[in-house]
């Protein structure tokens, strides 16, 4: 099926309104900054709570656990009250969250913590697509490839400034500090979209917005109840705990029943199912996301524990990784050649796992800054495509689902990723466990790149039917 047609108003004459960008950035970069950052604080975090590293990769697991729920949940909310009312509440939890965090008295109120965080940081992306649709109809034009490319290369900015700076943090004011940053980061980013995002007809009360929304409630407690059973048996799979598998199973049937019955369904299965292209991407979006935060999360810890890095010098090895990412980002961001973008994505992240595959104990700095290299190609080139293939794929009416559906899959992907994490490091993150990590990366890179290699609709998503239009009309 192609993708929904967009109807696209005659133009205005107006340009899109630069002053939401910094609003924009602000309430996307939320999610980022705490990922890149934490990915230097789990080593440090163990060693005061004296926890293994299969207990504190919960840290990366409960914030994506709660933002693969929240983000479909709060993009369907922009689409019903608009931006507005969703971010600046939002907005407001991350800040109580670094409160949480910087003040806890142990290893389970900061997974707590980064629950909160995960919650808070779900409506910054869905706002953020939404406001873009939203514009390009106000203003007439379709692809607004600038301020996409622009929205991808601040989060991956944010994502570079992440690991050094977590690793000054720590220096400075220990492990607690990379909570604690998160308050003046909401702070900003609530005053700008106070200030910046603009009041629509969604913000005028009525009696109908008064009400609570009709959510399918059932429905999300199930896809939670799929989700949390799967994880657990994941991070610990063993005999005793299959009937975890069971109960994921039976959620996940009793979700889909459900959904396919209800008028308003928390994941509409029918619309999805009529849409394969956009299915496809959210797949190959998991796939993306199991390799990228493996590397972020997992050849870090082993990076302190493996090579006996300190953490400020694993956040530095990152370093080229984020900054080849940005300079892939604006090289190709005004391209609108999304199949392109994902073959050469995915080929060059099985190379660098590949890669992996040659690190041991006493590898050379200079092949870890090569393979955070190689890993930067994927970086700068995986989150733009995506997004740009979800902006043509989705029906315009539902963009704030469909861009929070998105970073659903690829939290689920950072699910699965802190799950393998668990299984193949255990009490440490060892050379062997590393090497068994690269195995199941390669053999994600290796589908992850026949689905763009041989998925054709892609070359069509990357067309603007809508701006050839107007250029015969």
């Amino acid at each position: 099926m192609t993708r929904p047609r967009q109807s696209t108003p005659a133009s205005t004459g107006d340009a899109f309104d630069r002053r939401l960008i910094a609003p924009l950035v602000a309430g996307a970069v939320l999610n980022p900054v705490n990922s890149t950052i934490v990915s230097v604080a789990l080593v440090p975090i163990g060693a005061a709570f004296g926890a293994p590293a299969s207990q504190t990769v919960w840290l990366i697991s409960a914030l994506y656990l709660a933002t693969a729920v929240g983000q479909p949940v709060v993009g369907r909310l922009i689409d019903l009250y608009g931006p507005r009312r969703l971010f600046l509440p939002a907005t407001a939890l991350v800040g109580i969250a670094g409160i949480v965090g910087a003040l806890a008295p142990s290893l389970g109120v900061l997974i707590v913590a980064r629950v909160i965080l995960g919650f808070g940081t779900c409506a910054g992306y869905p706002a953020a697509m939404r406001l873009i649709r939203d514009e390009a109809e106000r203003t007439g034009e379709d692809s607004p490839a600038t301020v996409l490319t622009i929205l991808a290369i601040a989060t991956q900015t944010v994502a570079v400034i992440g690991p050094p700076l977590g690793g000054l943090l720590i220096g400075v004011g220990g492990w607690r500090a990379t909570f604690a940053i998160n308050i003046p980061i909401a702070l900003v980013a609530f005053v700008l979209g106070f200030r910046r995002f603009p009041r629509s007809a969604h913000d005028r009360p009525t009696e109908a917005t008064r009400r609570l929304p009709d959510l399918d409630y059932s429905g999300i407690a199930l896809f939670a109840g799929a989700l949390v059973a799967l994880l657990l048996f994941l991070m610990e799979p063993a005999r005793g705990t299959s009937y975890l598998v069971a109960i994921g199973f039976l959620a996940a049937a009793a979700f889909a029943v459900r959904e396919l019955r209800h008028h308003e369904p928390f994941i509409d299965l029918r619309v999805l199912g009529g849409n394969l292209p956009l299915v496809v991407t959210y797949v190959r979006a998991l796939l993306a996301y199991v390799v990228s935060y493996s590397f972020l999360y997992g050849i870090t810890q082993w990076l302190e524990d493996g090579r006996g890095l300190s953490a400020g010098h694993a956040g530095l090895i990152l370093l080229p990784m984020f900054l080849t990412g940005i300079a892939v980002s604006a090289m190709t961001g005004r391209r609108e050649e999304i199949r392109a973008k994902l073959v050469v994505a995915s080929a060059a992240q099985l190379v660098a796992c590949l890669l992996l595959l040659t690190l041991h104990a006493s590898a050379p700095i200079w092949l870890l800054v090569v393979t955070a290299l190689v890993f930067g190609v994927p970086q700068g080139l995986n989150s733009l495509a995506l997004q740009n293939a979800v902006y043509r794929q989705a029906d315009p009416a539902t963009m704030g689902a469909s861009a929070g559906l998105l970073r659903t899959f690829g939290y689920l992907g950072a699910i699965a990723s802190a799950a393998a994490q668990g299984a193949f490091f255990g009490q440490r993150a060892s050379t062997t466990g590393m090497h068994h990590l690269a195995v199941f990366l390669v053999l994600a890179g290796v589908v992850y790149l026949l689905m763009n290699v041989f998925d054709r609709s892609l070359s069509r998503a990357g067309a603007d039917p809508d701006r050839e239009e107007r250029e015969h009309a």
